[in-house]
């Protein structure tokens, strides 16, 4: 079914969050109201994370802005949400595949890829318990994608299955106990480096960690050849 702007627009009652990511400007539509995507007999589960643009996905989409480009190199996002770190990307020149599998998160980063000039954007329903894309990919990239214990061992599989052999993830966060767990269930797969980001304002200080991984056992085939 193909997207359409008219149709969001009638379905959904949207602000706008204007962002600036390396000199970039984007308009990015959020939900208005958040309690059409409440659980009401349960308001915690299935709380609507997507909703919200994290510090931690304009650091990563800034990350993006900045690298090089290569043409022939493909990256694959997960836990999209709206949309922030795809639409940077694509729009700095990375070919990049962007996966969410919330529908209505789905729905906001079409709409935002639309307004932010990126309509060709591929966006797919991505179930990391039952993954179905096809392919494999050079950069997996997300941002607070890691707030529940429970969904570290679906994405250990995740990374497993969609990685390439000499491909890296790129993961932003903001720490929490959960970012320590990964650290610790995934340093016996896949040699991880952290480095720290620190956003200052007036009022606040927000420390958004990078962390950097590659396959352990791509790394001992490299040395292998040298």
């Amino acid at each position: 079914m193909m997207f359409s702007l008219e149709s969001f627009f009638r379905e959904y009652e949207t602000d706008t969050v204007d962002v600036v990511v390396h000199g970039e400007k984007f308009k990015l539509l959020i939900p208005k109201y958040l309690f059409g995507f409440l659980n009401t007999y349960d308001v915690f589960k299935d709380f609507p994370l997507w909703a919200k643009i994290w510090q931690a996905s304009w650091v990563l989409a800034d990350h993006l802005a900045q690298l090089s480009v290569e043409p022939e190199k493909e990256y694959l996002e997960i836990g999209a949400g709206v949309g922030l770190v795809s639409i940077v990307g694509t729009t700095f020149g990375h070919k990049i595949t962007l996966t969410e599998h919330n529908p209505d998160a789905l729905q906001f980063a079409r709409a935002n890829a639309h307004i932010n000039n990126c309509p060709h954007l591929p966006v797919f329903d991505l179930d990391w318990n039952q993954p179905n894309l096809k392919g494999q990919f050079d950069c997996i990239v997300g941002s607070e994608i890691t707030f529940q214990r429970k969904e570290l061992k679906s994405l250990l599989e995740l990374f497993k299955t969609y990685l390439k052999p000499s491909g890296k993830i790129i993961l932003a966060a903001e720490m929490r106990k959960t970012s320590g767990a990964l650290y610790d269930q995934f340093r016996t797969t896949f040699n991880i480096t952290v480095h720290k980001k620190i956003l200052r304002s007036k009022n606040e200080e927000i420390r958004v960690h990078m962390f950097y991984m590659t396959l352990k056992q791509a790394s001992k085939c490299r040395r292998g050849f040298r």
